[in-house]
């Protein structure tokens, strides 16, 4: 159990009338980069609160490194850093002096914590601001400020909710940066996101949550080969009524001087198709790959878009 770094378990939340949690399984192995994609609402924010005992469960266990989550608290939540969607701090203090306090919950001398502080806020960028409060910060800043706070005590896993949520583009690019940083060293984390682009750049895996029920797990890559609708596009110089490849078998189709070969990967597809053509004596004029991508899992999976 050592080995798996998160383990949930059939786990159920429901307030009042509204199921938010609908028996809910997940593992994450130790040093993963995984992702819980799905729409706002789908049971994200549910999940990770009743992980890091801010929400109360009905049914089911969470465990972090084999120790269950309710049962020995002490020792899971130290293992866990958590940059929540809103800030939960006091306003009227620096950064820098909010992140001693942090600091101080988990017990970490004021020398060991400076040298650490220090370290973070040169790297998030927040050097110049340490002495700035809270509502002094752009929208960019106090995401970057949540990350340093979730990671002050140097926490084996890290779990981040909607990180880059309303932050512009560079921000954005940065923060992933410093997040394959963090998992190439060997953090284990825990990413909740509605942006596809985010997941299929980060994540290992990724569990497509909707409606408090967990849809399908996989990695990105095999997630969107199992949907297989990705394809190549070869746009001909002349048009052709019908024409049989054998080694080709039947994944393509022929309109006038367009064919669409149906492939699980289009890049290693390219060279075969074009020798094939070639040597039938078919000029090709353009070729194009279409890959499918997240979003087209998940409208498959639900009838709907990741945004609705």
């Amino acid at each position: 159990m050592q080995d798996i770094a998160i383990q949930i378990k059939d786990l159920k939340k429901s307030y009042k009338e509204l199921h938010a949690l609908k028996g809910v399984n997940i593992n994450i192995p130790k040093g993963e980069f995984f992702g819980l994609l799905g729409p706002n609402g789908a049971g994200k924010t549910t999940t990770i609160n009743i992980l890091t005992g801010l929400v109360f469960k009905n049914s089911g266990n969470c465990f972090v490194f084999g120790k269950d989550t309710v049962d020995d608290y002490r020792y899971t939540r130290s293992k866990i850093g958590i940059a929540a969607q809103e800030l939960s701090v006091d306003w009227f203090f620096s950064i820098e002096k909010l992140l001693f306090f942090q600091a101080g919950y988990y017990g970490i001398n004021r020398t060991d914590a400076k040298n650490r502080i220090e370290q973070l806020l040169k790297k998030l960028g927040l050097d110049k601001k340490k002495n700035s409060r809270l509502r002094q910060l752009s929208g960019g800043m106090k995401r970057r400020f949540q990350i340093a706070k979730a990671l002050v005590h140097d926490p084996e896993i890290l779990i981040l909710d909607e990180p880059t949520a309303g932050v512009d583009v560079e921000l954005r690019h940065e923060l992933w940066d410093y997040l394959k940083e963090l998992h190439s060293n060997g953090k284990t984390i825990l990413l909740t996101t509605h942006y596809i682009e985010e997941a299929e750049l980060l994540c290992d895996n990724v569990s497509i949550i909707d409606e408090g029920k967990i849809l399908k797990e996989g990695s990105p890559k095999k997630l969107t080969e199992d949907l297989g609708k990705s394809g190549v596009t070869v746009q001909l110089a002349q048009g052709i009524d019908e024409l049989k490849i054998p080694t080709l078998e039947k994944n393509y189709s022929i309109e006038n001087s367009r064919m669409h070969f149906s492939v699980k990967n289009p890049e290693l597809a390219i060279p075969q198709i074009i020798q094939e053509l070639t040597s039938e004596n078919i000029t090709i004029h353009s070729i194009k790959t279409e890959t499918s991508s997240l979003e087209d899992v998940f409208l498959e999976l639900t009838g709907k878009s990741l945004n609705e």
